[in-house]
């Protein structure tokens, strides 16, 4: 999938992987994709809770070996 900027919160816990995300997407434009590498497996739940609080979209979620790749579409305002 193409996305315009690239996070990595490997080895990181909650919360920190969401903070990562909440700084890469306000270095973002509206519309553009956030591509966010995590390993903690409670990231996916917190992931999917954030883009409902926030109304950004995620748009597709890879799971392999243990790495969570989130692309999360940043809101329009």
């Amino acid at each position: 999938m193409k996305f315009d900027k690239e996070v990595d919160a490997t080895g990181l816990n909650c919360p920190l992987p969401i903070l990562r995300c909440k700084k890469g997407l306000s270095e973002l434009s509206h519309a553009q994709v956030l591509k966010v590498i995590a390993t903690d497996p409670g990231s996916v739940k917190d992931f999917n809770a954030f883009c409902t609080q926030t109304g950004h979209e995620l748009l597709q979620l890879d799971e392999g070996d243990a790495v969570f790749t989130f692309y999360i579409k940043k809101r329009m305002i």
